[in-house]
């Protein structure tokens, strides 16, 4: 009788890991309840606006250490905080977790998936009773969905490519956490297959695409990103080359490093909020639903990033 109970047990197992594999990226369900848990904390008083060397910004991070432990995400160095080598005002880190790819080849490979947690803090020289930059849409609105895609891929482990989640710090004083570690990636010979940054997608653009992507003729990328969409889902906007936007955030610091692929998507496109780098960049006025439709759309494009054949995402000469 266990003889046969063990087997009923294998067989039940193999047939929910079969499933679990044939699963596809269009068919997950993105839990808003855990985007706005997400983007709540890390935008809330509590935090003092996360400027970068602050025991608020080492909370947040302890926050998004959790979610990587929770996914059984591990660290890529030999903990998951990564000290920045340029910041000489404090103590402070990079938040990054590692996934390998189940592909012999392709796990060989790296997509870095990346949001900046910090955020400006507090204005001493406030006259009215808010003085925090809670910087909800820039960026703990970025942060949560590479969050989110720390929850899709840690449990379905779908992923061909290997991936590096980031979490970067010191990003509003000059790109200085991509900057310290791209440049240390480099010299363990990191292999990038493609970079992608998420800043400011907690509010919708009135437009026929969902988001833009900076450096769009540095790349494929935003081709590729529609055709594994399945429709046109991201575009090019002429405000990225009036605001110089591919340099300023941090997808820069690997295209510098590495010349490969590396890009930012967005939504915020100076017309649709007016609190950037304001006091009022809070929770309440962020677009719960439209923030995790974007992040539900974005599942099955970065699914296919981490999935295609080799050399599908390629530099423009």
């Amino acid at each position: 009788m266990k003889k046969i109970f063990f087997i009923a047990l294998s067989i039940g197992c193999i047939a929910t890991s079969c499933a679990q594999k044939k699963a596809k990226a269009t068919d997950y369900k993105v839990d808003q309840k855990s985007v706005e848990a997400t983007l709540k904390f890390l935008s809330s008083d509590e935090l003092k606006g996360r400027m970068s060397g602050t025991k608020e910004l080492e909370t947040a991070g302890n926050y998004l250490e959790d979610i990587f432990k929770k996914n059984g995400v591990k660290p890529y160095f030999a903990t998951y905080k990564d000290t920045l080598t340029n910041y000489d005002k404090a103590t402070t880190y990079n938040v990054i977790g590692y996934l390998e790819g189940a592909d012999p080849v392709l796990k060989k490979e790296f997509v870095v998936l990346g949001a900046h947690y910090d955020h400006i803090g507090i204005d001493k020289a406030a006259t009215t009773l808010d003085s925090i930059y809670n910087g909800a849409n820039d960026d703990a609105s970025g942060t949560t969905a590479v969050a989110e895609m720390v929850n899709y891929f840690g449990k379905m482990k779908n992923n061909k490519r290997s991936i590096l989640f980031c979490f970067f710090s010191g990003e509003e004083e000059g790109l200085l956490g991509s900057r310290s570690l791209a440049a240390k990636l480099k010299k363990q010979d990191f292999n990038l297959y493609a970079m992608l940054e998420f800043e400011m997608v907690g509010v919708p653009m009135k437009r026929d695409i969902l988001a833009y992507v900076t450096g769009w003729a540095t790349s494929n990328m935003g081709d590729k990103m529609n055709e594994y969409a399945g429709k046109k889902l991201v575009g090019y906007l002429d405000v990225e080359m009036k605001y110089q936007l591919f340099r300023r955030s941090d997808n820069y610091s690997f295209y510098n490093e590495f010349h490969k692929p590396s890009q930012t998507v967005c939504t915020f496109d100076f017309e649709n909020f007016d609190y950037y780098h304001h006091v009022d960049d809070e929770y309440e006025n962020m677009d719960l639903v439209a923030m995790t439709n974007f992040i539900q759309q974005m599942v099955p494009v970065i699914s296919g990033m981490v999935n295609a054949p080799k050399g599908d995402i390629v530099i423009k000469k």
